[in-house]
């Protein structure tokens, strides 16, 4: 299969071929093959996330698959979203739509920033997404960063600490980092833990 043996993702891949039956593997390989995948890269899927196949139940796939297409992403997007981000396939189609709408048609990010990043299904709205979007609105609203939103991975993919010193500690006006402290964590009122990250 193309797996180092002696890692934990060549165990995973092992327990979930064995778990299925020939039959059953080749069911779920031709379901992506009749989705446009070439065989290749359904297995290069599987080595990149084992759980591909133990997750890909048809059903569940397809109601997740027509919901991006109703949504604007092509067939070809979807196939890259697959392939940077194969654990696309166990969230829930009610997930991916509320994660696109907030993308697209709050924060306007155009579709193909989301098939370049589809990381972003795998972000929390609530803990994630959504707090460091509200910084950004709060320093748009003032003027302070430009008519246009960042590109959405370097938004969205580093750490909340990187997060936090690009987009609000780098200012020296505390009561305006206070106020996008408070955007970030969803407190309207200062706190101890706000000025503990102005000093």
């Amino acid at each position: 299969m193309g797996f180092d043996p002696t890692t934990s993702k060549f165990v995973k891949a092992l327990r979930i071929v064995q778990r299925y039956s020939s039959k059953a593997v080749e069911d779920k390989v031709s379901f992506f093959v009749e989705l446009g995948f070439d065989v290749n890269d359904v297995w290069a899927m599987f080595k990149k996330y084992p759980p591909f196949l133990n997750n890909s139940e048809k059903k569940k796939m397809e109601k997740a698959i027509d919901t991006l297409l109703c949504l604007g992403f092509s067939k070809g997007d979807l196939t890259v979203i697959l392939k940077r981000f194969p654990q696309f396939i166990g969230l829930s189609a009610e997930s991916l739509k509320e994660k696109t709408e907030f993308l697209v048609k709050e924060m306007k990010w155009p579709l193909k920033a989301v098939v370049s990043t589809p990381a972003v299904f795998g972000y929390s709205l609530e803990k994630r997404t959504v707090p460091r979007c509200n910084v950004l609105k709060a320093l748009m609203t003032k003027g302070l960063l430009g008519s246009e939103l960042p590109t959405m991975s370097p938004v969205l993919a580093i750490t909340d600490e990187a997060f936090l010193n690009k987009y609000v500690r780098k200012h020296n006006d505390k009561k305006l980092v206070a106020e996008l402290m408070a955007s970030f964590t969803g407190k309207k009122k200062k706190n101890k833990k706000n000025l503990d990250l102005v000093k």
